[in-house]
């Protein structure tokens, strides 16, 4: 699981639903949507600190600095470990947010000639991003 420190900047709702954007420690926003409100949720608080949290098989990886793709969460990185199985590759990724695991298939990796030490941008749903208090 990834897991990024961070503050809430802005939350936007409607109804029973919140885009909730959070700052995280290196001044990088992402964006998370929660079944939740400030009225339902007590940590959902300007300013309130919290843990961004993703799974590593929620990472989608573009060897390009912006692809233009619908997914907004996004961190810039330098693979700096790929660890290859039968199906599947775990590719490490140092960014300025902190370490970021990223699972692709072994297809994907050989049809982005990906390789150590190169740069790619990591995209998240915001819907596959879970926020917890500190």
């Amino acid at each position: 699981m990834n897991q990024f420190e961070g503050k809430i900047v802005q939350i936007h709702s409607s109804g029973q639903l919140s885009i909730v954007t959070v700052e995280l420690l290196d001044r990088n926003k992402v964006q998370s949507i929660i079944i939740d409100t400030s009225d339902t949720a007590p940590y959902l608080v300007i300013d309130n600190p919290v843990f961004v949290l993703f799974k590593e098989t929620e990472v989608a990886i573009s060897p390009e600095e912006n692809p233009k793709i619908s997914l907004q969460n996004r961190f810039r990185g330098k693979i700096t470990a790929i660890e290859k199985g039968e199906l599947l590759v775990r590719l490490s990724i140092e960014t300025a947010t902190g370490n970021l695991v990223s699972m692709i298939s072994k297809t994907a990796l050989t049809d982005l000639d990906l390789a150590i030490n190169d740069w790619v941008t990591a995209l998240v749903k915001l819907n596959e991003i879970t926020l917890s208090p500190r």
